[in-house]
């Protein structure tokens, strides 16, 4: 046989290594095989839970609301729809919330879309409940998950911030600006940053948590306080606004007594008068001075 015409027989450990490679658990064609069987599986999983689901609405539609076998066909058609309850849920798993709750909110969601639909309208159970399911699960999120509720345009505008965010960083590999986000939705940096506010209500921080990052100590450790001189403050001038009514003699005797700590003997000889004399002058300004104090008034 000529040369050129000669089959071509790889080497020994070529073989072997092809034959290793095909038998091999993790080899390409079983890697390839496993994930074309895991497609199969899931779409032959899906055909049969539309498939009794269709079969269970129309065996629901014919029974009386209310009865013991209408409860049991309705439990059975909730049962075989969870799937996609948790396939709504995953898209809230960056939510940080427990995804038993979100669950739960969207088959609640399951329910109302399984009482209204109508099989003889034509449209596959599944893209009817979706929305319906996904609409549950945001207006918990809207009512009782945030902290601080903000006016409903504010909240999807923030889903729209959100999303561009995700892409811009994907694009530049760094997390935008505000101006540049701004730019991408064709709206205002007051907006976006309104936006951004309003997307921290989702998570409460304890007063008493310390502060990420600066070592600082919690919010409530560096709150203002009371300060006991304030109201001294208050005090000290509506003395000096009911002291410069008095005549001047009795402004010293006041000051003599309660600034300088001097007795009404003291005063009596420093001003030489009388102690009585001294006694009669406080009376009458004190008299006075409650008189003219507006507080009292």
């Amino acid at each position: 046989m000529p040369a050129s015409t000669a089959p071509q027989v790889p080497p020994q450990n070529e073989r072997a290594d092809q034959t290793t490679a095909e038998r091999s658990p993790g080899g390409p064609r079983t890697g390839l095989a496993t994930a074309t069987r895991s497609t199969t599986t899931a779409q032959s999983r899906g055909a049969d839970t539309r498939a009794l689901t269709q079969v269970l609405f129309g065996r629901l539609k014919t029974l009386e609301p209310g009865t013991p076998e209408h409860g049991r066909v309705r439990a059975a058609l909730i049962e075989a729809n969870l799937p996609l309850v948790r396939y709504a849920a995953a898209r809230f798993r960056s939510r940080n919330e427990p995804m038993e709750d979100v669950v739960q909110v969207g088959t609640i969601g399951l329910i109302n879309a399984i009482d209204r639909f109508d099989p003889d309208r034509g449209v596959q159970f599944p893209t009817f409940a979706m929305p319906t399911v996904v609409g549950e699960i945001k207006r918990y999120f809207r009512d009782n998950v945030r902290t601080v509720h903000v006016p409903r345009r504010l909240h999807e505008l923030w889903v729209q911030v959100n999303g561009a965010t995700e892409d811009l960083t994907t694009a530049n590999g760094r997390s935008p600006t505000t101006a540049e986000i701004a730019e991408r939705l064709k709206i205002g940096e007051d907006e976006v940053l309104a936006c951004i506010e309003a997307g921290r209500s989702y998570h409460a921080t304890s007063l008493e948590a310390a502060q990420e990052g600066d070592g600082m100590p919690g919010l409530l450790d560096r709150l203002g306080y009371e300060d006991p001189a304030l109201a001294g403050v208050e005090h000290r001038d509506l003395v000096r606004h009911l002291l410069v009514q008095l005549p001047e003699r009795e402004q010293r005797i006041l000051m003599l007594r309660y600034y300088s700590n001097l007795t009404q003997s003291q005063i009596s000889q420093e001003l030489g008068v009388s102690q009585m004399h001294v006694s009669r002058l406080l009376a009458r300004s004190f008299a006075r001075l409650r008189s003219a104090n507006r507080i009292e008034a």
